[in-house]
């Protein structure tokens, strides 16, 4: 018999998990297997014979990519050349977009909010601005983004940075009302410093306030354009330090716009105007517009309306220049949609916007700043949403949006994750989707088109599969890093629409978002799709190339339990087993009820919460309902809430069990089998003698439940509640009960796990047989035999009876999955029926003919005598022997916390128990000796919607959601994190800075200096002298060298290491030179004083000294 040590795999382990104990030795929380002895039948044996493979040197625990939209985005910038954009978020996070496939996340280690993000055109470098008073510089010359420098403010706070076009100093404003200089390069501050009582002129008795907007003129860089919060504007003259020339306006600035001949500029204000100045005559406006306030008779000034907190000015060489400005809206509409105008000559567009503007951007044709435009389109950035807009046609039609960010169009509510699924899948799911495209989109490119992707080694397909409240469902296609919607699915499209106000007087348990997906469940071989609905009902589809018009059958449940109609306590007197055609008395839930509805008049019985639509529906190609399965409301107790659920093809049986018991449905009779309550499913093998309770009064769980529940009932009531709260999502301490024979929970014995299975059913069988594996909230798992007609020919007429086998087996905690091994330590693949499309015009007996796929050879002995159950609950996991039914391992996983999800998947060709933990750690497990291979503290889980989204697939990938509007993808695996670097799109592409217009002779000449202005000169330490050492604080990125290193090989991975290598060469060089300097200064001051002494004493005698 192999022995396997106890050892720490690897340092990740702590000790949130401490040492249990369990009944066959010492198990270790954390690392421990116990493998009791046993010696019934051949349950020794395979221990001795698999070889396995998989070894802690095959998992490693990585982020891959993040899809969907930013959540709470708060700044936007555009990098003209290289066409990459990149958004800051209110958590501290920056996405960088380029080309399709070209999507990078990266993260501040404070988690303050992004205020203002700048780009180094065209050097592949972002100066993020945070509110926690830090500038931080990013190098994007590497497919993972690191920082380079950091710049702490201590005194001051930033308000608006500016980094002109081909510029290496930032110039900084802050509330205060100074404007700061800092070196790009070295990120240290300049002694340059603009003070706001300098700025403004001296007879001023109020403060101007924060600075909101700074700006090179586009004539001349000597000149910067100040703009202060209460309306002041100074032009101010670097050279010669001091204003130019100063205006005011009595209502607060929120945005400032040059005309790119840089003689004329706009503002927009808080009273809904926007004001147009001229350098030569700075007193007054000399144009002043209010563009949606309503003209007043008398020839007053237009009313006020409501601030433009942006405005662009966009010069044309052909055309009308563009003022684009958000916000603006008269104070008259309250209900108007918030909007973005655009004014080309006398039209004035506007734009009404779903979700409210963040911050836009005008894409042009050209980065400098003091040529024509030429705007091309413009990027909103809403809070939910991106929209480009496209600005060379009249009826400003928008781009489609290549991005997966409608990802939350709808909540989330659940997801599923395949990988290395069926090759023709993919193209047929995108054949069927892409009928449903809205039309009306841009006919041009989309401009966001920056960056380099290649499709990398890692080929195979990928499925990701969401559910949502509304009832939708989304299937996207995730191969190699990307995310592209295939095919949406409206559940809810079976179901009669509810009329306003109806609410109350139906049967619905749950008031918003009824047709909330809660669980889903697909086969991807036989393409059948099953969900399970919040308001306690299961719909089963198949999938058609067809169209078709047919009535949607369904079919009623009653599925309550009555603890008090148990008379007696022995287990022998228990309700018998029914047959097929018999239905359990109802049975009636003593707590946990999910009624929100107040019954009224006449109690409620045998009616489900939902109507489904009777008459003929027209069903387009692609997923269509075969059968919708509904819980009936049974005494004026509603049905409880789906918890589990499972579909088997080859057997045409759908299961599905909730708080109070299972039933199993025949979608192919469209006949229910069986509907019982959990106590009867145990038969005469009930492990607890239960006493009988009288009926207690219990407090009522709404369905959208808002804190989580103290009691040992929780993982239960957890499952059964609505998904789409998004209260509880804050709170996810709980206490568990260490008991799982607690009395308290006898009359919810949720089940939790259903898993349909060729398996030895009874002890001792000879040969496998049909079977459906029931795990409960109790750590009970109970075998029921399946009895399928024999031949494909009576599958239709003869019926399917379910029976106890008599099997129970017992695990510490309710039980999550199943998964199921040959001899040989394979994963046996549950059996299925290979896809025929049910509407083929060809209805040939060929085609009607089902072809099985069963992965049981016609003999025992071809598949060995036993196999191996594998069982993995919120506690343990445990692997038995069958037929012998002996427990040849067990491993204690958590004595502290619980499993929220336990996947048994493949990776290299092998099979393991991948896990993740309500603390945070993400464990995998061999199999079948349950060896610990991985253990790391991973993610805490501050909220439910990572516990209800969370999920492993094959080939070592997992995702979650990790915010509202966004998947996060991770491998475990080690192979992948290695080749993660060749799978990223790269950010930077050497590209050629376009030249600059010729500006012609008289231009030059009268134009301004632009070119003759030297920064380094005024702003350099040289001349500017040194910052205060209290004004800010610079701290050294961790970019460097070590980012590099994980950078891509190739020319551009050189090219970074290369430069630097240069500029930390330079920079030793540097100080090396200012040493020199230094020691140069010194020696000769001392020369100086050594001629001064001799001079001195030169002619005096040696008795004068």
């Amino acid at each position: 018999m192999k022995k396997f040590n106890f050892r720490k795999v690897l340092d990740g382990l702590t000790a949130a998990s401490p040492v249990g104990s369990s009944g066959g030795g010492s198990g270790s929380g954390a690392g421990g297997s116990v493998h009791p002895g046993g010696t019934a039948g051949a349950a020794g044996t395979p221990r001795e014979e698999i070889q396995e493979t998989l070894t802690s040197d095959y998992f490693q625990i990585c982020k891959t990519v993040r899809h969907g939209f930013p959540y709470l985005p708060t700044a936007l910038a555009f990098d003209p050349v290289q066409k990459i954009l990149a958004i800051g978020t209110r958590t501290g996070a920056i996405r960088i977009l380029g080309r399709p496939g070209v999507d990078c996340y990266c993260q501040h280690e404070s988690g303050a909010a992004v205020l203002q993000l700048q780009f180094l055109i065209n050097e592949g470098a972002l100066v993020s601005a945070c509110a926690d008073d830090a500038l931080h510089l990013w190098n994007l010359r590497q497919k993972r983004p690191a920082i380079l420098h950091s710049l702490k403010f201590n005194r001051e706070r930033i308000t608006y940075c500016h980094l002109p076009f081909q510029s290496k100093w930032l110039y900084v404003g802050t509330e205060r009302g100074n404007t700061h200089i800092v070196n790009i390069e070295s990120f240290i501050l300049s002694g340059y410093v603009i003070m706001w009582n300098k700025a403004i002129e001296l007879s001023t008795k109020t403060h101007p306030g924060p600075v909101v907007h700074l700006s090179d003129s586009p004539r001349d860089e000597g000149k910067l354009l100040i703009g202060y919060e209460n309306g002041t504007i100074v032009f101010w003259d670097l050279r010669s330090k001091r204003a130019d020339l100063r205006a005011y306006y009595d209502e607060a600035i929120h945005s400032v716009a040059w005309h790119h001949e840089g003689k004329q500029f706009m503002c927009s204000h808080s009273d809904g105007s926007l004001t147009l100045w001229n350098l030569k005559s700075p007193n007054r406006p000399f144009q002043t517009t209010i563009p949606h306030g309503k003209v007043q008779r008398d020839g007053k000034k237009p009313e006020s309306c409501k601030p433009i907190l942006k405005v662009e000015y966009k010069t044309c060489k052909n055309s009308e220049p563009f003022v684009i400005f958000s916000g603006g809206l008269s104070y008259d509409k309250p209900c108007r949609r918030p909007s973005l105008t655009i004014m080309h000559g006398k039209a004035i567009t506007v734009l009404e916007m779903d979700h409210p503007i963040v911050d836009f951007l005008t894409l042009c044709e050209t980065p400098y700043p003091n040529e024509f435009q030429e705007p091309y389109a413009v990027v909103v950035l809403l809070e939910k949403d991106l929209i480009v807009v496209d600005l060379t046609q009249s009826n400003f039609p928008i781009f489609e949006n290549p991005y997966p960010i409608d990802i939350h169009e709808s909540p989330v509510t659940c997801t599923e994750y395949f990988a290395d699924c069926p090759p023709d899948l993919i193209p047929v799911l995108y054949s069927v989707g892409a009928k449903h495209k809205k039309q009306g989109y841009s006919n041009k490119e989309w401009p966001i088109s920056g960056g380099a992707w290649n499709l990398g080694a890692q080929t195979y397909p990928e499925i990701i599969i969401t559910g949502h409240a509304d009832g939708s469902v989304k299937f996207w296609d995730a191969s190699a890093i990307t995310l592209q919607m295939l095919y949406k699915l409206k559940t809810s499209k079976v179901f009669e629409k509810q009329k306003v106000g109806e609410g109350k007087a139906t049967a619905e348990i749950v008031e918003e978002d009824p047709f909330a997906v809660q669980m889903m469940y697909w086969c991807p071989e036989s393409r059948i799709f099953c969900v399970a609905g919040v308001s306690a009902y299961v719909i089963v589809y198949r999938f058609s190339k067809h169209e078709v018009n047919t009535e949607i059958a369904s079919l009623e449940v009653r599925l309550q339990c009555e603890v008090e109609d148990i008379i007696t306590p022995e287990p022998e007197t228990n309700p018998p087993f029914p047959d097929a055609s018999s239905q359990l008395p109802s049975l009636k839930s003593l707590s946990g009820s999910t009624n929100t509805v107040a019954c009224e008049g006449t109690m409620k019985d045998s009616i489900p919460c939902l109507s489904v639509k009777a008459r003929p529906v027209r069903m387009p190609p692609g997923y269509q309902a075969d059968l919708v399965i509904q819980l009936v409301w049974v005494d004026g107790e509603p049905p409880q809430q789906i918890t589990s659920l499972a579909v088997n093809s080859a057997y045409g049986l759908v299961a599905f069990g909730n708080c109070n018991g299972l039933a199993v449905v025949d979608f192919m009779q469209k006949t229910v089998l069986l509907s019982m309550g959990t106590l009867d499913l145990y038969g005469s093998s009930d492990p607890y003698q239960r006493q009988p309770r009288s009926p207690r009064k219990s407090r009522q769980f709404a369905a959208g439940l808002t804190e989580l529940s103290d009691s040992p009932v929780s993982l239960e009531l957890e499952r059964c509640k609505s998904p789409t709260s998004e209260n509880r999502e804050n709170s996810f301490s709980r206490s568990r009960s260490s008991s799982v024979s607690s009395i308290d929970r006898d009359s919810k014995e949720a089940i939790t796990a259903l898993y349909f299975m060729e398996s030895f059913a009874r002890k001792n069988d000879s040969a496998v047989s049909s079977c459906l594996w029931v795990g409960t909230g109790l750590g009970m798992v109970i075998i029921l035999s399946l009895n399928l007609p024999a031949s494909d020919d009576s599958r239709q007429s003869e019926p399917v009876t379910v029976s106890p086998s008599g099997t129970v087996l017992t695990l510490k905690g309710a039980v999550l999955t199943f998964a199921c091994l040959d001899c040989m330590g394979t994963l046996t693949h549950q059996p299925y029926e290979v896809w025929r499309d049910p509407h083929s015009a060809d209805d040939g007996d060929k085609t009607r003919k089902r072809k099985l796929v069963m992965h049981s050879p016609s003999s025992s002995q071809d598949m060995g005598d036993h196999q191996f159950a594998v069982i993995c609950s919120e506690k343990q996991a445990k692997v038995f022997s069958l037929p012998s039914q002996t427990c040849l391992y067990v491993h204690n996983i958590t004595e502290t916390s619980f499993l929220l999800r336990a996947d048994v998947v493949t990776l290299c060709n092998s099979v393991c128990l991948a896990c993740f933990c309500a603390n945070g750690h993400i464990m995998t497990l061999s199999l079948p000796s349950l060896r610990p291979l991985l253990d790391i503290n991973y993610l805490p889980v501050t909220d439910m919607r990572i516990a209800r989204t969370f999920c492993f697939t094959n080939e070592g990938q997992a995702l979650y959601l990790s915010s509202p509007t966004e998947i996060q993808r991770l491998t475990y695996s080690q192979e992948m994190c290695d080749n993660l670097q060749d799978m990223l799109g790269d950010l930077f592409t050497p590209v050629e800075t376009p030249e600059a217009q010729n500006r012609g002779f008289l231009k030059g000449l009268f134009g301004g200096s632009g070119q003759a202005f030297d920064r380094e000169e005024l702003f350099g330490e040289a001349t500017a002298g040194k910052a205060s050492r209290s004004l800010a604080q610079h701290i050294p990125g961790s970019g460097g060298i070590e980012g590099v290193r994980g950078a891509a090989g190739g020319v551009i991975g050189d090219l970074t290491r290369a430069r630097i290598a240069l500029d930390e060469r330079g920079q030793k060089l540097g100080e090396l030179d200012e040493r020199t300097a230094s020691m140069m200064a010194s020696a000769e001051a001392f020369s100086k004083h050594a001629h001064e002494v001799m001079l001195k004493y030169k002619d005096k005698k040696w008795y004068q000294f």
